[in-house]
């Protein structure tokens, strides 16, 4: 089931005929209506992870503020240095 929110197929049930794997993820390829094909993200489906469990929970942005501290902390300390 497509579940991409701004996806113009979103809710639609479709027939995976195979998977295609890349360095960008898993990718379906799906036929519509049995007339066309579409090809879509493993993270727009069913299939995906929930794009809340991965974006906005807690401890994803608790680890984000640890890398912007970091990466400021970095950038603070070089930037002293150079002066």
């Amino acid at each position: 089931m497509v579940t991409h929110p701004f996806h113009p197929l979103l809710g639609r049930e479709l027939v995976v005929l195979f998977e295609r794997h890349t360095r960008r993820g898993l990718w379906f390829v799906c036929e519509v209506d049995g007339q066309r094909r579409v090809t879509l993200r493993q993270e727009w489906t069913d299939r995906g992870v929930l794009a809340a469990e991965q974006r906005l929970a807690v401890e994803g942005l608790g680890a984000l503020r640890e890398v912007i501290d970091a990466v400021l902390g970095r950038r603070s300390s070089t930037t002293q240095a150079g002066e």
